[in-house]
């Protein structure tokens, strides 16, 4: 019973939410294993600095988001990917919040390898990257860059979104010179640009992340049991105006506001809308 509890409260949680309780666990396991083993096997999930160790162990290019430094490290990493998320996840659906993320982080690491290999001297300090930051910050400026005159709340202020990506990035270049963490200052730039780019394309009406989504369908189909049983589909009922009931006129019609709000958007800004169609977008990435 506890069990299935657990697996209806995790199913309810959204992707950013699920993607925290993930690289919490992680977090956790990793510690008892260095606590109880007197060691980690972490690092075969860390992204090396070297091209052949990284040939070694290609799943690190991704692996590697899962794994953090300390609980300060996790910590700010998870609050911001809970905050960037939200505002995320009230415009698009989940499958691009995985393309913008994971595609950071792909992205972020590519940068930590290329950099350590072009600026050697550089990046001595870095033995390996880890951490969630590149695909955090590729959210958090894939938001920033999208509609970037929309107003947040920090503290007692309201900022435009655009200031506060311009705040992450600059402290990431101001603090690249003092020589600490330049790796991972480098990766949080990598997920930066790939978000700004992903924005900015999109906006222009072109998917950057399509064939990624595509390629994760097409791994995720090896993975899925085969029905044995039922070797041949029979179509027996017809999606046909007669068998469509009020309900599914309605998700239709649903479905039809979000996209010409969302076709909006890309043409003329997230500012265009109007408190209406602002607060029907929200209340639909609530009930998704």
């Amino acid at each position: 019973m506890a069990n299935g509890g657990l697996q209806y409260n995790f199913a309810r949680l959204t992707i950013a939410e699920k993607l925290i309780a993930f690289n919490v666990l992680i977090f956790i396991l990793d510690g008892l294993a260095l606590a109880l083993l007197g060691g980690s096997v972490a690092s075969w999930f860390h992204l090396p600095k070297d091209f052949m160790e990284f040939f070694g162990q290609p799943w690190s290019i991704v692996t590697y988001s899962f794994f953090h430094a300390g609980f300060g490290h996790i910590f700010w990493n998870m609050i911001m990917l809970y905050f960037t998320g939200r505002i995320f996840l009230n415009l698009f659906d989940v499958q691009r919040f995985i393309n913008v993320y994971f595609l950071g982080v792909i992205v972020g690491g590519l940068i930590f390898l290329l950099s350590y290999n072009v600026f050697p001297t550089l990046l001595n300090t870095n033995t390996a990257l880890i951490g969630a930051s590149a695909g955090v910050t590729a959210v958090l400026i894939f938001v920033c860059a999208y509609i970037p005159n929309q107003e947040v709340r920090i503290i007692f202020f309201n900022v435009k979104l655009w200031y506060v990506g311009a705040f992450f990035i600059l402290v990431d270049l101001i603090q690249i010179p003092s020589g600490g963490n330049v790796g991972g200052r480098l990766a949080h730039l990598g997920g930066a640009l790939l978000g700004y780019i992903y924005a900015r394309q999109l906006l222009k009406g072109t998917d950057i992340g399509s064939g990624f989504g595509k390629f994760r369908n097409a791994i995720a189909q090896w993975f899925k049991p085969r029905d044995k049983k039922a070797p041949l589909k029979t179509v027996y009922k017809k999606n046909t105006a007669k068998n469509k009931s009020a309900k599914d006129y309605d998700k239709e019609a649903h479905q039809r506001k979000i996209d010409a709000i969302l076709d909006k958007i890309s043409k003329s800004g997230y500012e265009s809308l109007s408190k209406a169609e602002k607060d029907f977008l929200f209340k639909a990435g609530k009930e998704d």
